[in-house]
């Protein structure tokens, strides 16, 4: 289901048919936001572009460049100290080469948004553009990715297997980071989650759902078939669908499609949200591709949850974020 400027005033009421109810004190707020697209090409050597980044900055130089601007991304940060939230997801593409400069620049624009227990980041494909020393890309962004007691060692290349799945608790509620970011080939954009993450997945799905926690899961491409082209999609899509009909999450967040869009899940406790961003410092040559981010305030009632979204678009006019759509779900609590 995707979002139109008609929408903005609507609030949906019917998720698993049931009506939301009035919200307690105490609440958990997230903010989610994705595909910063963030470049740096400063002291940029010849052979950096000796691979498949040509091509990426070429396709920025002749598009990009005019569609990401750094000066969403600063309204964005000003923004986001009116909403106050405890937590912040960032679905990838934090980067648009993949290079170690960019890598430093997007670290010092994470450090203006709180502290690293704080803000969680899962990469995304651009992120991981060609194959790069980890010493000098992802460990700069080290602290914002690993689990709250799970400290893998640093500085393997290929160390998102041993790093991902992470788990950060806070409260009642479970943010769970998964790595779909390969490095691909020319015009590929595909992920893929692979056997090892999935196995631990299934132990942390199963693990949070006897604990009767509100599961967050972040990651870049999305799990809905059909919604991205054959060369953006997760190869194991399937697989990670059947994990979550069998041990479920409350709500999913991802990025890739540079749209908005609200989907949904089969799980056991009936539907699952699965809530897609659009890019974050986008100008959009489309409303719904336009620049937003997304609030939730999450919140305990009976046996499961209510769930408020609220959205915020970047609006060219107003050179600010406004109000967008403002939705209201009753989300089913898995059974412990």
């Amino acid at each position: 289901m995707a979002f139109s400027p008609s929408d903005k005033t609507k609030t949906r009421n019917d998720f698993n048919g049931m009506e939301p109810v009035p919200a307690p004190e105490k609440k958990f707020i997230l903010v989610h936001f994705s595909d910063l697209h963030i470049v740096c090409i400063d002291q940029i050597k010849k052979r950096d572009f000796i691979n498949k980044r040509l091509l990426g900055y070429l396709r920025w130089k002749l598009h990009r460049e005019a569609e990401h601007r750094n000066e969403i991304l600063a309204i964005l940060q000003k923004d986001l100290q009116r909403a106050k939230p405890d937590h912040i997801a960032i679905t990838g593409d934090l980067t648009h080469l993949g290079l170690p400069s960019e890598f430093k620049k997007v670290r010092r624009w994470l450090q203006s948004l709180g502290a690293t227990t704080q803000v969680t980041v899962v990469p995304g494909n651009h992120d991981t553009y060609v194959r790069t020393d980890w010493n000098q890309t992802f460990d700069c962004w080290l602290d914002y990715m690993v689990s709250d007691t799970q400290y893998q060692k640093r500085g393997s290349a290929n160390g998102f297997d041993d790093l991902f799945p992470t788990l950060r608790v806070r409260g009642q509620i479970a943010l769970i980071g998964v790595c779909t970011a390969r490095p691909n080939i020319p015009y590929l954009a595909i992920g893929s989650i692979g056997a090892v993450q999935l196995k631990k997945l299934e132990t942390i799905l199963k693990q949070t759902a006897e604990q009767r926690l509100f599961r967050i899961i972040s990651i870049h491409h999305p799990p809905i078939s059909g919604i991205v082209s054959w060369r953006r999609r997760l190869t194991d899509a399937p697989a990670l669908r059947k994990l979550l009909a069998r041990y479920g999450t409350e709500l999913l967040l991802h990025g890739h499609t540079h749209k908005t869009a609200l989907n949904t899940l089969k799980i056991p406790a009936g539907l699952t949200l699965v809530m897609g961003a659009p890019s974050a410092s986008s100008l959009g040559r489309t409303y719904e591709r336009r620049a937003r981010y997304y609030i939730y305030k999450i919140f305990r009632y009976g046996d499961g949850w209510n769930v408020n979204i609220a959205e915020r678009v970047y609006s060219p006019n107003d050179y600010s974020f406004i109000s967008g759509v403002e939705q209201r779900f009753y989300v089913p609590a898995m059974a412990g």
